[in-house]
């Protein structure tokens, strides 16, 4: 029950942010991405805000003997750089640039009662189950 509650709190505190500093808003996104056009800057303070506040929360949080409420940190093992990983940035990335989303803004934008963040939660659903298939694995 507690980790459910603390999983709630961090999902909504989370999606509170996005919708704060406009990550749920594609056009704001977009002009975040035009660095040739009419650049708008400021989605950069609230990344390195967020990168920020991550690099000096996992140096504390890693140093505890385990998590509050799992029985282990779940960090991924793998750390080099492959073809996979590689490819699926570029996708990401592009996906990103064309549609003004990423998925965690894009659940959150559901909350706006328009059409576009179904549009995008349906396509990366498709995504990851193609990419999930057995042609898709090594």
């Amino acid at each position: 029950m507690a980790r459910d509650a603390a999983a709630l709190l961090a999902g909504t505190l989370f999606g509170a942010g996005l919708t704060v500093s406009q990550m749920i808003n594609p056009r704001k996104v977009l002009a975040f991405l035009d660095l040739a056009g009419d650049w708008d800057p400021s989605l950069a303070f609230t990344m390195g805000g967020a990168l920020l506040v991550t690099a000096i929360g996992y140096r504390f949080v890693l140093r505890r003997p385990g998590p509050a409420f799992d029985e282990a940190f779940r960090v991924p093992p793998k750390r080099a750089v492959d073809g996979r990983l590689v490819t699926g940035a570029a996708l990401f990335g592009i996906g990103w640039g064309l549609g003004g989303y990423c998925p965690g803004p894009a659940l959150s934008a559901v909350a706006m009662g328009t059409q576009e963040p179904w549009i995008f939660i349906v396509a990366m659903a498709a995504g990851g189950w193609l990419g999930g298939r057995p042609w898709g694995r090594r």
